[in-house]
């Protein structure tokens, strides 16, 4: 070891230089260490002489009398070459102390350095020296890292710990929870100093304290179903709280949970009642859907019904608006020409009957006693103006079917003679 510090110095050393006390070779003297002759085992003694002659030589020190004796008769060592060896030795424990105290922080973490117990710094990322033992030390803590507590079981859901997973709620029911805590150090010397056990048990204790008051305030139904975000963000809340607290350094980042569930003892029966309530919630939204169905359809029909008797009170109302306006226009014309408007609204009134009749004309004064009376089209037609009139008025009830009454043939003798009598009755009227 000594050799190769001190050809790391730039010292060469060679094992027939005759400074080191060795002798070309095919000298026929004793060699250096052994015996005379050559032969046998080596002499410790002459060893220790030898080396220290060498480190004599070195040093810049005369080796003849730094051997003992030359004979070789006992193992005397050197106290001079004994001191500087010493010191040579003592300088490289130096070195090898102080290069202890060297350290490597990697990405993401922080060192803390103490002095006798006592903190002293906070190092960052990359190489960073202290103090040796037992003067200085250091810890490394993990800042990047995302940690994980489990709460109600550990690595797995099926490996349970009912100790920490059951938990009562506010209507006196049990229930079973398993969730898991994920946090970051946001302050590493607390988490240190502050921190009972460097592993996950305070926190987890934490955890376990904050879920059982939130579940304590809430309703079984409430933590099952619909509240499970919401009691996991109360729980997250009241964490940090206690955390920040405790000034444990730490920043609850999520809570997760895993499995919410009844304990195993009741799991059958309440899952009788789970299946109740889905079939009443099937139940319930079947019936929504029928209602959501018909009261549209009713609130339409009601509606077309409304405005059906709408339009047909003022087609009424327009209508008898305008009989009364267009007989008061009439009565001031006949004032002006009783006679004009008389024969005017005969006219009419004739045209009007006839054109919604089946009546066949004939004149009888022509002699003709061959009369072509062509039936069934005038019944066809008669059944095409009925069907027209009745497609107009709306659907109706069915009437039972009649027979056609037989068309009425009138001459113009009797159509004269009638119309002069309605016209005599009419002048005695007024």
């Amino acid at each position: 070891m000594l050799v190769s510090l001190l050809r790391r110095f730039g010292v060469k050393l060679s094992l027939n230089d005759p400074r080191w006390g060795h002798k070309p070779e095919g000298d026929n003297k004793k060699q250096e260490g052994r015996r005379p002759g050559g032969e046998g085992p080596p002499d410790l003694d002459q060893m220790w002489r030898d080396f220290n002659a060498r480190l004599n030589r070195l040093f810049g020190k005369n080796g003849n009398n730094g051997g003992g004796d030359n004979n070789g008769n006992g193992f005397r060592p050197d106290m001079k070459g004994a001191s500087v060896t010493a010191g040579v030795f003592g300088v490289i424990a130096l070195f090898i102390w102080l290069a202890s105290g060297a350290f490597i922080v990697q990405e993401g973490q922080v060192g803390i350095v103490t002095t006798f117990g006592k903190l002293s710094h906070k190092t960052g990322a990359g190489f960073n020296w202290r103090w040796p033992a037992p003067f200085q030390a250091h810890t490394t803590v993990d800042v990047s890292r995302v940690r994980t507590a489990e709460v109600g079981y550990r690595g797995s859901v099926r490996s349970k710990n009912t100790k920490e997973s059951l938990m009562l709620t506010d209507d006196e029911n049990i229930i079973d929870i398993q969730f898991a805590v994920q946090y970051t150090l946001k302050d590493p010397v607390a988490w240190i100093y502050n921190n009972r056990d460097s592993n996950d048990d305070t926190l987890r204790q934490i955890a376990e304290t904050a879920i059982r008051e939130v579940v304590g305030k809430s309703k079984m139904d409430f933590v099952l179903y619909e509240g499970r975000e919401q009691v996991a963000l109360d729980a997250n809340k009241l964490m940090q709280q206690i955390a920040d607290r405790y000034a444990l350094g730490v920043q609850i980042t999520n809570v997760t949970m895993q499995s919410v569930q009844p304990p195993e003892q009741v799991q059958s029966a309440f899952d009788d009642a789970v299946k109740a309530g889905q079939d009443r919630a099937r139940a319930k939204s079947e019936g929504e859907a029928y209602a959501n169905d018909i009261i549209p359809r009713s609130r339409g029909a009601a509606i077309r019904l409304t405005q059906d008797a709408e339009a047909y009170r003022s087609q009424v109302v327009e209508s008898a608006t305008g009989n009364a306006s267009r007989f008061s226009q009439v009565v001031a014309e006949y004032q002006k020409a009783p006679g004009v408007t008389r024969d005017r609204m005969y006219l009419e009134t004739m045209q009007q009957i006839f054109s919604s009749a089946s009546k066949v004309m004939v004149d009888a004064k022509a002699g003709n006693s061959m009369l072509y009376l062509p039936l069934d089209k005038l019944i066809a037609q008669t059944a095409a103006n009925d069907a027209a009139i009745g497609a107009k008025s709306g659907p109706v009830q069915a009437a039972p079917a009649a027979t056609p009454a037989p068309q009425e043939i009138m001459t113009t003798e009797t159509a004269r003679q009638r119309d002069s009598r309605a016209t005599g009755r009419e002048r005695e009227s007024r």
